[in-house]
C-alpha cells in the first residue's frame, strides 16, 4: 500500500498548495473519495459566492431607486414610461447622501430605466462571455480560471459599492463595471461542472448534482439578507462585502480545488469507487469508464463540433426558454408581489422580498427530485421535459389564485419553483455533464466547459430576454406576462420531444430484452 502512496505524493507537481500540504500533514496521499468530498465542497461554496454577489444588485435597487417600487400600485408597471430619459436635478444628485432619497442617476424619473439597463447589460454580457470561457476553461488549468474569475467578480462587484463612498453618479461608471463583472461571471458555471463532471460518473450524478445545485438557491438566498442587513449602514457595503467575500473564497479554491483524478494522480482503483465513475455496461460484468486517462492529452473539442454533439442542441434550446421563465421570476417576482393585493393587502418591499426566496426554496427540492428522478428512470429528456410542462398549471394556478390567501400563495409559489427550477438545475448540472463526456467523443473530457458553456450560454440569452419583454407586456397586464412564461415553458418541452421519444424507444427495447431474457431462462436451468 505503501509503495502505491509515496509516488503520488512525491512526483505529482500539479496538486493544489493545499492538498499537498495536507497530504504532508497526513503523511500519505489522500483517498478518492475525499478528493470527491473536496471538490463537491469547494465548488458548491465556489458557485454558492458567484449567485450571492449576483444577487446583490437586485436588492440594492430599492437603495438607489426607493421611489418606483411603490408608485401608482394598482396600475400596471410602464416600461415606455419609464424609459423617458429625464437628466436628474444637481439637487437630488446633494441629496443622495440622504438616507432613502436614492442615488443619482437612478433616483429620477428614469430610474427604473437604467436599472434595467444594468440587469440587460449584465446578462447580455454574461450570456456572450459564457461561449467564450468554455472555450477558454477546455485549454486551460480550470483551477487557475476559476481563482481569475472569481477575483475578478469580487473586484467589479466591489467597485460598484466603491461609488458609494466615492459619490460617482455617473451612470456609465456603474453600467461598464456591470458588464465587466458579467464577463467575469461567466467564468464560473462551466468550470465548476467540467470540474464535478470530471470526478463523478453517470450513474449517480442527477442525484449528486441536484443536491450540489443547491448552491444557486442558497447563493440567492444569502445574498438577499446579506445586502438587506447591510442597506442601513450604505448600499455601498451591500456590494462591498459579497464582493470581498467571493475573492476570498477563490483564493481558497486556488489552494484546495483538483481540477481532475489525473492532475493530482488520483485511482480510482485506491478503493471501491471502479463504480462511481463507471456507467456504460459493455458485459456482463465489465463496465466502461465514463472518462479515460488518456483523454487529457487530447486537444479540446471545438465550438462547431460541440454543438453536433447529439442532444446539445435541444438542451440548449430547451434551456433557453426554461431559464427565461426562471430569470423573469429572479427580477421580477418580488415586484410582481409588492404590486398584486394578497388577501387585500398590498406587502412592503421588505415583505415582498422575503416572500420571493420561497420560490428558490421550491427550486432546491425540484433541482434534487429531477435529478434523482432522472437517474431512477436513466431518461434527462423525459424527466426535463415532464417537469416544464408541470410547470404550466403551476403557473396558471400561481397567477389565478395566488392573491386569495397568503397560506395558499406560499404553496402555490414553492410548487411553481419546483417546476421551473427542476429541469433548468437538472440541464445545467447532469446533462451538461452528460453531453460533456458523450460517447461520440470517444473518451475525451475536454469538452466538459464547451459544452456546459454552450448549453448555460444560450439559456442566458433567454433569462436577458424574459425580464426584459416582461417589463414591455407588463405594461398591459399581468395576465399577459404569465401567458408568456406558459407558452416559453411548452416550447422548452416540445424542444426535447424528438429526444423523449428516443428514451421511450430505448425503454421499450430493454424492456423486451429483459422479457425475452427471463423467458429464455427455464430452458437454460433445464
Amino acid at each position: 500500500m505503501g509503495s502505491i502512496e509515496e509516488p503520488v505524493v512525491e512526483i505529482n507537481d500539479n496538486k493544489p498548495p493545499g492538498i499537498r500540504f495536507i497530504e504532508y500533514i497526513k503523511g500519505s496521499s489522500i483517498s478518492y473519495k475525499t478528493h470527491q468530498v473536496i471538490v463537491l465542497t469547494v465548488t458548491f461554496f465556489a458557485y454558492f459566492a458567484y449567485h450571492a454577489t449576483r444577487k446583490t444588485t437586485s436588492i440594492v435597487k430599492s437603495a438607489l431607486d426607493p421611489q418606483s417600487p411603490d408608485v401608482d400600485l394598482k396600475s400596471p408597471f410602464s416600461w415606455a414610461r419609464a424609459y423617458s430619459h429625464n437628466r436628474p436635478s444637481l439637487e437630488s444628485s446633494k441629496n443622495s447622501w440622504i438616507l432613502g432619497s436614492g442615488w443619482a442617476p437612478f433616483n429620477g424619473s428614469n430610474g427604473t430605466a437604467l436599472l434595467g439597463e444594468l440587469d440587460v447589460a449584465f446578462l447580455f454580457v454574461y450570456a456572450m462571455g459564457m461561449f467564450f470561457s468554455g472555450h477558454v476553461g477546455d485549454r486551460m488549468d480550470l483551477r487557475i480560471f476559476l481563482t481569475i474569475g472569481m477575483v475578478g467578480t469580487g473586484l467589479f462587484t466591489s467597485l460598484f459599492g466603491v461609488g458609494y463612498w466615492a459619490n460617482i453618479h455617473l451612470f456609465y461608471y456603474y453600467l461598464i463595471v456591470q458588464m465587466l463583472a458579467g464577463l467575469f461571471q461567466s467564468t464560473g458555471w462551466p468550470s465548476v461542472v467540467a470540474v464535478v463532471g470530471n470526478w463523478f460518473g453517470k450513474k449517480k450524478r442527477g442525484l449528486i448534482m441536484g443536491i450540489w445545485n443547491a448552491h444557486t438557491s442558497l447563493g440567492n438566498i444569502t445574498g438577499s439578507i446579506v445586502a438587506s442587513l447591510l442597506l442601513k449602514y450604505g448600499w455601498g457595503w451591500s456590494m462591498v462585502v459579497p464582493g470581498l467575500g467571493i475573492a476570498l473564497i477563490g483564493i481558497v479554491l486556488f489552494l484546495l480545488l483538483p481540477v481532475s483524478p489525473q492532475s493530482v494522480g488520483a485511482s480510482i482503483d485506491d478503493e471501491d469507487d471502479h463504480e462511481v465513475l463507471s456507467s456504460k455496461k459493455v458485459g456482463e460484468d465489465i463496465t466502461e469508464p465514463l472518462l479515460r486517462t488518456i483523454s487529457d492529452d487530447r486537444d479540446a473539442v471545438r465550438f462547431l463540433d460541440a454543438w453536433r454533439i447529439p442532444g446539445v442542441a435541444p438542451f440548449a434550446l430547451c434551456l433557453f426558454f426554461s431559464k427565461l421563465v426562471a430569470y423573469t421570476f429572479l427580477y421580477w417576482l418580488p415586484f410582481y408581489i409588492s404590486h398584486t393585493a394578497i388577501e387585500g393587502r398590498y406587502l412592503s418591499n421588505e415583505e415582498a422580498g422575503n416572500l420571493s426566496t420561497l420560490f428558490d426554496v421550491g427550486g432546491v427540492v425540484g433541482g434534487i427530485l429531477a435529478g434523482h428522478i432522472s437517474d431512477r428512470l436513466g431518461a434527462r429528456a423525459i424527466t426535463a421535459a415532464s417537469f416544464m410542462y408541470c410547470a404550466i398549471p403551476a403557473l396558471f394556478f400561481y397567477r389565478n389564485y395566488g392573491h386569495l390567501s397568503m397560506t395558499l400563495n406560499i404553496i402555490l409559489m414553492l410548487i411553481t419553483g419546483m417546476f421551473v427550477n427542476g429541469p433548468y438545475a437538472l440541464i445545467t448540472t447532469a446533462v451538461s455533464a452528460d453531453l460533456g463526456t458523450h460517447s461520440s467523443l470517444k473518451g475525451n473530457s475536454r469538452a466538459l466547459a464547451t459544452v456546459t458553456a454552450i448549453i448555460d450560454g444560450t439559456g442566458s440569452i433567454g433569462a436577458a430576454i424574459g425580464p426584459l419583454l416582461t417589463g414591455y407586456i407588463s405594461s398591459q397586464s399581468w395576465s399577459a406576462v404569465f401567458t408568456m412564461l406558459m407558452g416559453a415553458a411548452l416550447i422548452a418541452g416540445l424542444l426535447l420531444t424528438r429526444l423523449v421519444m428516443a428514451e421511450v424507444a430505448e425503454k421499450i427495447q430493454g424492456s423486451r430484452a429483459r422479457e425475452g431474457t427471463c423467458a429464455r431462462s427455464p430452458v437454460m436451468d433445464v
